[in-house]
């Protein structure tokens, strides 16, 4: 699909690569970002300066165009982390095609389903990903197919051939509009089918914007993102990114020796990474003496994880959590230390304090209901401390999941403002509460409450509160029955070196531990499991509904 030409200069362009060009006359020399080559050693060889990011993407996007990727062409993008990727990623932007970006890592069938869903014209990818394609049936609707490999193997063109074609074609920045599709990308699917989000041009401009003032993000710093999409923010925000020599689908696995050795090496300042990495670098306990901030997100971060972090870093720096999703990101953050401040409240059953809205965001909770609405009242809204559903609305909330027309009802509600315009409110499918003081508190996932006889268990109020034993790694709240009628089931993974002899009495102490508090009084069920299963993506959501389904056999 294509659109009309759009008259506006391309200067008014509504684009996360429009500030590329301005970047590349500021700071041509700067480092945009760095890469490990295929030995996970770093050279100039996979670097790519400002100046060079902006005029390699615009030559591979006339490339492109040349091949019939153009405005409107939804693209599948299946490349490593790689100079590669980004200037795929900005050379799509550029062109206003649509890049479709779907977790490779996750089942095969899924990963089928993803990706017939997005119907997607074209395919760019690495030889491997060409192979499966073709063996796999991935992607059947794609006409025009790039490999990033050396020979043109089951694609029509190489990449490097796409560049060629395009060089010295001069700016490509497509006048993109706020409300065209800038692209479509999959959730991980920890609580179901991956869906795909579909992201228009505002709501990437708009992430920039919240995630520079909400953590006080100045240029010119140079940021460690260990989940790739996220360093596609970095060249907007005016950082050198470096891509860390790490599986970004296995960030648990992470070597930190690694991960330092890049930090020193290259003056790293900030760090992204998921709670699963947070955990490594805990464990690992060296220090981060040049780190002024650091941002994990993806799932609750523990708070031993968070004191320990705290305590390698130095005493100005920050530690910030925010709270979002793929459908809207910020939402809320909060720093370490006042998580930590906070942390007796979450081990006595309050849940897990998310922080504040990141402004302009507007946060409210409604009752809880499986059903679509679909349109707001303000009704829905439960009283002040009560839990229900978190809602969001925002510039950053996006408004369907593309081909998905029920899942898009199940989620977005329709407000219609004083003023007769409409806005969409996502709702997170996340249970929460205000307190008195403002501050967001997460209780779980919808999906994942315990509801029995006599009421409804929320995971975020009661694995907490058992996760204080000192034998315990983690524990996950599932269910076990017809809902309603459900029976609760704590599942317990125990720290390593911890045998099966210890069973019955950390059971006991645990029932122990639990009768003392209102949400985990009546859990009698102890099931220990070896190890839990996780997420793709970060390595720290619980995949409860598999425990759910191995509980329900041993009770």
């Amino acid at each position: 699909m294509t659109h009309p030409a759009d008259p506006r200069p391309a200067a008014e362009a509504v684009n996360i690569a429009a500030a590329l060009p301005r970047l590349a006359r500021e700071r041509p020399a700067q480092i945009a970002l760095r890469c490990p080559g295929p030995d996970g050693g770093y050279s100039d060889a996979h670097a790519l300066s400002y100046a060079a990011l902006d005029a390699r993407s615009d030559a591979v996007a006339a490339g492109l165009a040349a091949r019939g990727i153009v405005r409107g062409t939804r693209t599948v993008l299946m490349v490593r982390p790689s100079p590669e990727f980004f200037l795929l990623m900005f050379a799509l932007f550029k062109a206003g095609a649509v890049p479709v970006l779907v977790d490779p890592g996750i089942d095969r069938r899924a990963l089928r389903q993803c990706l017939d869903e997005a119907r997607a014209q074209a395919f760019v990818g690495i030889p491997l990903a060409h192979a499966a394609r073709v063996l796999l049936g991935w992607a059947r609707s794609a006409t025009v197919r790039i490999t990033t490999g050396r020979r043109a193997l089951l694609a029509e063109a190489t990449l490097a051939q796409v560049e060629r074609d395009g060089a010295g074609a001069g700016p490509q920045l497509a006048a993109t509009a706020a409300d065209e599709v800038a692209a479509i990308l999959f959730t991980s699917g920890s609580t179901g089918v991956p869906k795909g989000v579909v992201y228009r041009h505002r709501h990437f401009v708009a992430q920039i914007a919240m995630l520079r003032d909400a953590f006080g993000i100045p240029a010119g710093g140079v940021d460690l993102p260990t989940f790739p999409p996220f360093a596609l923010f970095d060249p907007a925000l005016g950082l050198t990114s470096i891509v860390p020599d790490m599986d970004p689908t296995r960030p648990a696995s992470a070597d930190p020796r690694k991960l330092h050795a890049a930090i020193a090496r290259f003056g790293v300042d900030q760090l992204f990474g998921s709670p699963a990495l947070m955990r490594v670098l805990a464990e690992h306990g060296a220090p981060l003496p040049g780190v002024r901030r650091v941002t994990s997100a993806g799932a609750p971060v523990p708070p031993d994880v968070v004191a320990t972090m705290l305590g390698l870093l130095p005493p100005e720096a920050s530690l910030w959590t925010p709270y979002g999703a793929t459908e809207c990101l910020p939402v809320a953050v909060v720093e370490g230390r006042e998580l930590l401040a906070l942390r007796t409240r979450t081990e006595q059953g309050a849940g897990t304090c998310v922080g504040r809205p990141v402004p302009p965001n507007e946060v409210r909770i409604i009752r809880v209901d499986d059903a679509a609405i679909a349109e707001w009242s303000d009704a829905l809204q439960v009283q002040g401390g009560q839990v229900g559903e978190i809602t969001v609305a925002g510039p950053t909330a996006t408004d369907m999941y593309f081909g998905r027309e029920a899942q898009t009802r199940l989620a977005k509600i329709a407000e219609t403002r004083p003023d007769g315009s409409v806005r969409i409110v996502h709702r997170m499918g996340d249970l929460g509460y205000f307190d008195g003081g403002g501050r967001l508190w997460f209780c779980g996932r919808k999906g994942h409450r315990v509801v029995t006889a006599t009421g409804t268990l929320c995971t975020e109020q009661v694995e907490p509160v058992f996760n204080v034993h000192p034998d315990v790694a983690r524990t996950a709240l599932v269910g076990v029955g017809p809902a309603g009628h459900q029976a609760p089931v704590l599942c317990v993974e125990l720290r390593p070196g911890v045998g099966k002899a210890e069973h019955p009495r950390i059971a006991d102490e645990l029932r122990h531990i639990g009768a003392g508090f209102v949400h985990t009084a009546g859990i009698a069920t102890v099931l220990f499991h070896p190890r839990f299963p996780v997420d793709i993506r970060h390595n720290a959501k619980i995949g409860r509904e598999t425990l759910a389904a191995w509980a329900a056999t041993r009770v």
